[in-house]
């Protein structure tokens, strides 16, 4: 069994780093997409650069998609209607980069491992072996804000999935599988695309390193993500984010319900920990080259 890493690609250069060192000696072939236009779809240049990572150059298989989805909705208004078509549009252009990704596993077999996360959530393969006998596995990962080592404390994160690829209907469905394992007697498993009962959950199953990155590069990446519309009704600045970094502190509450209104959401800071233990190795071995993002 050969296992493929998929991920997306903004402009994230120093995690990528990070996500090769750490899962080198597991990982077959990473699978990386990046588009020259945001989730946005505001126009960028491409970021990715593969001389960056001469020692895994020939275990990355990088794709570049140069053009939008089809079928676009008009943006003409500042209404609701407006608003909406703007979600529908960032989720077009997710659901073409996520699904992009099938061209890097054309040549794997039927039985090899395919795993999709976002480029900062890295699972741990440290279990994982040739006899995956689930048809999903959901990696349980602890979660860290700014820095390394400052954890979101008693929160638990399920961001990399995978299955063998003979499983794998695309790459959005996998990425968006709810975080947990049915009761084999819940019949709305029989219908759904998003509940299933033959899941595995990963204990130990990696780290997601939330915005490891300065204030104005993190304002970017906010602006122009998946939810930059919810940010965007924020309100917060480049100047919020500097004080949060040097606070340590959250500007909103994961636990509240996500059809909390944007007031309730972000009404709530929360304090992050510093903790360095669970790290991976790779991240201990090597401090002093990223001290800079270590609290």
């Amino acid at each position: 069994m050969k296992i493929f890493d998929c991920t997306i690609f903004l402009d994230e250069s120093m995690m990528f780093e990070v996500r090769l060192n750490t899962l080198d000696k597991y990982v077959d072939k990473f699978v990386v997409v990046e588009s020259l236009y945001t989730h946005a779809g505001n126009k960028k240049k491409k970021n990715f650069d593969i001389n960056n990572y001469k020692k895994f150059k020939d275990k990355i298989i990088y794709i570049l998609l140069d053009k939008e989805p089809e079928s676009l909705l008009p943006i003409l208004t500042n209404g609701e209607e407006n608003l909406g078509n703007k979600r529908i549009n960032t989720l077009k252009r997710i659901r073409l980069q996520y699904n992009a990704l099938s061209k890097g596993i054309i040549n794997a077999d039927k039985n090899d491992l395919i795993i999709v996360s976002d480029i900062d959530e890295i699972p741990n393969l440290e279990t994982i072996h040739d006899k995956v006998k689930n048809k999903i596995l959901l990696f349980k990962q602890r979660l860290y804000y700014y820095k390394f080592n400052l954890l979101y404390p008693n929160y638990e994160w399920f961001g990399s999935k995978a299955c063998r690829k003979k499983n794998l209907i695309d790459f959005e469905w996998l990425k968006y599988i709810k975080n947990k394992k049915y009761n084999f007697f819940r019949f709305d498993t029989l219908f759904s695309k998003n509940k299933y009962t033959n899941v595995k959950i990963v204990e130990h199953g990696g780290w997601h390193f939330s915005k490891v990155k300065n204030e104005k590069d993190i304002y970017y990446l906010l602006s122009n993500y998946g939810e930059h519309n919810e940010f965007e009704n924020s309100g917060l600045s480049v100047e919020d984010y500097k004080q949060f970094i040097n606070e340590g502190v959250l500007p909103y509450d994961h636990f509240l319900d996500k059809r909390s209104s944007i007031e309730n959401k972000f009404s709530k800071r929360v304090k992050l920990e510093k903790n360095s233990s669970n790290l991976p190795d790779y991240l201990l071995k090597n401090s002093d080259k990223y001290k800079e993002w270590i609290a």
